[in-house]
């Protein structure tokens, strides 16, 4: 009897910011390993999503958005999308057809062109177009003339992406799954975490703060069965940010922490005491030694 042939690889996302990779990362793995804003550059960390389907394992890299390094911060995230795609077993170009087609968009193709690897473009965002935009889109990502194939999904829907799924699949190379079955992501809990109340902070102070705001765990007990406690600081760079958060009389705090409090629930399964606190940590974004600490490499 001949042994079972797998395939497995890497599929590394590119696209400008908001484009909504991190959605449609989750759509395809099925479960929820990144966190999503209409807030660009919400992705910092490039976030693998694991998709085991029968004899293939799709490996998805949630890249942070292509954009100009203007601080340590995001030199490391451009830096990390630069390794990523070079180590990527094909790419995956998410395009936002609410938006449409633009010079940012045709710079990021024209990088992907010369890459090695199978190329893809997924046109994104079609729940919020007509039918005559989503036709004009399409032939605008046609138009890149790259040799890709197009796909036209709804991460936010589902629509579409099982067909992209399947695709991706294809794009694998022969060999052993490079993450045991049931594995949804290769992020550290803590760190899974510590985003998932990230998620809560970008949405609600979605006017008012720049990226600003890390949010990093001090402790996790887990004092009885079905309880964990959760202690985690906020991080800004200015004491008007840490007013921001906190709100008047407490208000932004408490709701922020209502919400994450939900999202982490859904994530352990189990009830969920959360402690958040604000800290004035100025210039984190250029503390090259700090960043180190956080992950951000």
């Amino acid at each position: 009897m001949s042994a079972r042939t797998t395939r497995s690889g890497f599929v590394a996302l590119a696209g400008r910011p908001n484009v909504g990779k991190s959605t449609l990362v989750n759509a395809i793995v099925g479960a929820k390993v990144a966190i999503t804003s209409d807030r660009p550059q919400t992705t910092r960390r490039a976030i693998r999503g694991v998709l085991t389907d029968g004899d293939a394992q799709v490996v998805l890299v949630d890249l942070p958005g292509v954009q100009r390094p203007r601080d340590p911060l995001t030199a490391r995230m451009a830096a990390r999308v630069r390794q990523e795609l070079e180590d990527a077993d094909a790419t995956l170009l998410v395009l936002n057809a609410e938006q449409g087609v633009g010079p940012g968009d045709r710079f990021i193709a024209d990088t992907l062109a010369s890459a090695p690897v199978p190329l893809t473009i997924a046109v994104n965002k079609l729940d919020r177009c007509s039918d005559d935009a989503t036709v004009v889109e399409l032939a605008r990502a046609a138009e890149l003339d790259l040799e890709a194939d197009v796909f036209p999904v709804s991460a936010r829907t589902g629509k579409g992406v099982r067909a992209l799924a399947e695709h991706l699949k294809t794009l694998m190379p022969s060999g052993p799954f490079l993450f045991e079955h049931g594995t949804s992501t290769d992020q550290p809990l803590r760190v899974l975490l510590a985003e998932l109340i990230r998620e809560a902070v970008v949405r609600r102070t979605f006017q008012e703060l720049p990226h600003a705001v890390e949010v990093v765990i001090d402790d996790i007990e887990e004092p009885r069965d079905a309880l964990t406690v959760i202690r985690a600081l906020i991080w800004v760079e200015t004491a008007s940010q840490q007013g921001i958060v906190i709100g008047k009389g407490g208000r932004m705090i408490k709701s922020i922490g209502v919400a994450a409090r939900r999202e982490l629930e859904r994530e352990l399964g189990h009830q969920v005491h959360l402690d958040l606190g604000v800290r004035v940590r100025r210039d984190w974004r250029a503390d090259d030694a700090l960043l180190d600490r956080l992950g951000i490499t």
